[in-house]
């Protein structure tokens, strides 16, 4: 196996659909959007999709208010300026794409910037409400991470409409948390995060052997601690349940990671196995 950086998880996808790369990570929101063809994928569609493996991490996507905003919940967010994320990433479309399930995006002013310009634009009073991330609940991103050390935030309530939105949106999965990684005190209003998480896996293509798909799967369940040497975010993959944590139901699963999942008693019928090549 060698590993390739790329532009990102929608890149990914048109990488793999043109034959450059043989398996590609990207996330459930814009698998979802591949297989449906919506958003740029209604434009700019992909003829071929990987079959999927297993969730390696998740991004916990959550809000936080800043001190003197006067925000408590998600419900007091009209009239005021909002940070979805950076645009183009693909937090960014998952957290966009919940807003205006929810009704939301029309009621705000949307502030663009980038992750590494969103700390200064708090302590310049031009910012009231932050959509942030943390991985796998083990740490925040580090732009997060920036804004925790430079300015004064709070984790705000999530009202019924958001969370109905969070449940509605494809590739996005409802999930209430403890918070972590903040070295300040953030739980003056609430004392847990509502999140949409966006899972990411990993898609590989027909050719790759089953036998070696099946051995990938094996050795993350056995080896996880290991890997977490490398990466610490990197999903606990003891309960082989978690792994399958993030299977679309409409998409097929690679034939060795759907072997892998019936030896171990987590296969869902409902799910398909994609035809070897």
């Amino acid at each position: 196996m060698t590993v390739e950086q790329t532009q990102g998880n929608v890149a990914n996808m048109y990488q793999y659909d043109q034959g450059n790369i043989p398996a590609v990570a990207t996330d459930n929101n814009t698998i979802n959007k591949a297989v449906n063809e919506t958003d740029r994928f209604n434009d700019e569609p992909v003829d071929n999709i990987g079959y999927q493996s297993f969730r390696f991490n998740g991004l916990d996507i959550f809000w936080v208010a800043v001190e003197g905003s006067g925000i408590e919940s998600t419900a007091d967010f009209a009239g005021k300026t909002v940070y979805p994320i950076q645009p183009g990433f693909g937090t960014r479309l998952l957290t966009e794409e919940v807003m205006r399930v929810a009704g939301m995006w029309e009621e705000v002013d949307i502030i663009n910037v980038n992750t590494s310009d969103i700390p200064g634009a708090i302590e310049e009073g031009r910012v009231d409400a932050v959509a942030v991330y943390g991985s796998n609940r083990v740490e925040l991103t580090g732009w997060a991470k920036q804004i925790d050390a430079r300015n004064d935030v709070y984790l705000v309530d999530v009202a019924d409409n958001f969370k109905q939105a969070i449940e509605e949106v494809g590739g996005a999965r409802l999930a209430e948390i403890e918070p972590y990684g903040w070295n300040q005190e953030v739980t003056k209003v609430t004392d847990s995060i509502v999140s949409w998480n966006l899972d990411l896996q990993c898609l590989l293509s027909p050719e790759v052997p089953a036998d070696a798909a099946h051995e990938l799967a094996r050795i993350s369940h056995e080896h996880g601690e290991t890997i977490r040497e490398a990466d610490q975010t990197y999903a606990d993959h003891s309960d082989p349940a978690d792994m399958a944590t993030a299977v679309i139901p409409e998409h097929p699963v690679h034939p060795g990671v759907a072997e892998f999942y019936k030896e171990q008693d987590v296969w869902d019928d409902s799910w398909t196995v994609g035809d070897e090549a």
